[in-house]
């Protein structure tokens, strides 16, 4: 029996899963289903290939991972367009997508030998005959679950990582976008032919469920609040690590020294680009009184200009337009205004740009992630209680502020892990620095230093290279040694 297809809805019929385009329903390929037994037999070949894939050293590993970098480059257009038909982004905007995963995998690549290396550390005084030493060892198998809104993106953050630090990778792309998740594992596979270093596993929620429990090493998760939660509990049946990404609820604070039309411009990018469909995306504003009236305008101005169906691209998860139905209703409902857009703003499978004002604090357009081409702007009197309203929410993922003599001061109070000043999202496209939340945004890090980090163990090993100085570690300690470990004690530690 056929099952009813919804464009952009996965499909699964006689084992296999049917991916298509939220807006044309053009289908964009077929990926077989895994079951647990699948699942679990993937992660055991990863986990050989694992140990190969480490003896191969950082030298071997980066040099392999360059190599999958410039092979996504040359091949950008043709995932460009694998990326429109699979979910319905504009080109540009997948280009830019892309443009970002290369990034992260050329800086992990390159620095993962400096940042991972074995380093010896100080010596200290209760053990002064030994030498301490740390190394860094790879969990074996890490598993990612990518999401479907950067599905080339947020995936490659962590795989990178993952990668350059020694494990093997199962990665279990959205049931959104499998298609896109399987090129990125079978273009690793023409660059490293010899072991399944990288894989897939594709299917619904209960493939996601089956890899938490299946033995990896590590979990790295982005997706929802909601399902981060039942990615942790499946974890938690085996103590199983995880890195979480997940939902936000970004502000933007617009300070009254700030270039309006150039925080107006990036208000816009922030909160419209992907079709708002962004963890990191703008879906509040908080501007100080004098400059109020002048950067509602402006936004509305240039949001006004853009055109769904080219810049604005459909809403890529079918049921994610009730949601932002429901929020842009529920806003008009409690007295907030659209400027721009508003209720017939959404027509499926496309959200035209939207800006509302006067929405109150208790509206779920204030305290819930939308995920859709919608923007807040609310009136302050100055940056304090800016962000006293930016910081009361359970998220706190990225944020951004625009100004001049205060804005790092601001930044700087901002409750999240991220914050872009007199720019939106732009910590997304550094490789070296940290991506991750707080709250119910998650924990953990991916990206720069701190996510090579996430992705090994650290072990520390110290070595004695002579007699002890202060038997201390010893039953064979006398009344003497106590004595001069106290005298010691007073002389380095006891004075202020």
């Amino acid at each position: 029996m056929t099952a009813t297809r919804v464009p952009g809805t996965p499909v699964v019929e006689d084992g296999v899963l049917i991916s298509t385009n939220p807006a044309s329903g053009a289908e964009a390929g077929r990926v077989p289903v895994a079951d647990t037994e699948a699942v679990t037999e993937t992660v055991r070949r990863a986990a050989e290939a694992a140990r190969w894939w480490q003896s191969l050293g950082y030298d071997g590993r980066r040099e392999r991972l360059l190599r999958w970098r410039s092979l996504i480059v040359r091949r950008i257009e043709e995932l460009a367009e694998l990326t429109t038909l699979e979910t319905g982004k504009p080109h540009g905007d997948a280009v830019v997508e892309t443009t970002g995963a290369v990034e992260h995998l050329d800086w992990a690549a390159r620095n993962a030998k400096r940042v991972l290396g074995p380093r010896r550390t100080r010596t200290r005084l209760l053990v002064a005959e030994h030498t301490g030493h740390v190394e860094y060892q790879p969990y074996g198998v890490v598993g990612v679950i990518g999401p479907w809104n950067y599905p080339i993106l947020t995936p490659v953050g962590p795989i990178s990582g993952a990668l350059a630090a020694g494990n093997a990778v199962v990665l279990k792309p959205s049931e959104y976008t499998p298609i896109i998740g399987q090129w990125l594992v079978d273009t690793f596979a023409e660059v490293v032919p010899e072991q399944p270093v990288l894989q897939a596993v594709h299917g619904l929620g209960d493939v996601g469920a089956a890899l938490c429990r299946s033995g990896v090493g590590k979990i790295s998760f982005t997706g929802s609040t909601a399902t981060a939660k039942k990615v942790l509990a499946a974890c938690a049946e085996n103590l199983v690590p995880a890195v979480i990404e997940a939902g936000g609820k970004d502000a933007l604070i617009v300070d009254a020294d700030a270039d309006i039309q150039a925080a107006a411009e990036a208000a816009v990018w922030g909160a419209m680009t992907n079709a708002g469909q962004t963890c990191i995306g703008i879906e509040r504003v908080y501007a100080v009184a004098p400059i109020y009236d002048a950067f509602v305008n402006a936004v509305t101005e240039k949001a006004g200009k853009l055109r769904t169906g080219e810049e604005i691209g459909p809403i890529t998860m079918p049921r994610q337009i009730d949601v932002i139905r429901e929020h842009i209703d529920d806003a008009l409902a409690k007295g907030g205004k659209a400027v721009l857009g508003g209720a017939d703003a959404v027509q499926p499978p496309y959200v035209s740009p939207t800006v509302l004002v006067d929405v109150p604090a208790d509206s779920s357009e204030m305290r819930d992630e939308t995920f859709g081409p919608t923007l807040t702007i609310t009136k302050v009197a100055d940056a304090n209680e800016a962000i006293e309203k930016a910081n009361d929410t359970p998220y706190g993922l990225g944020g951004a502020v625009f100004g001049k003599k205060n804005a790092v001061r601001i930044a700087r109070r901002l409750r999240s892990g991220m914050v872009a000043v007199n720019s939106t999202l732009s910590f997304v496209g550094m490789g070296n620095l940290p991506f991750g939340g707080v709250g119910e945004s998650g924990y953990g890090r991916i990206h720069g230093e701190d996510g090579l980090r996430e992705f090994a163990r650290s072990k520390s090993i110290t070595v004695r290279r002579g007699p002890s100085v202060l038997p201390a570690m010893t039953f064979e300690r006398t009344p003497a040694n106590i004595a001069n470990i106290i005298k010691t004690l007073r002389i380095l530690y006891g004075r202020k």
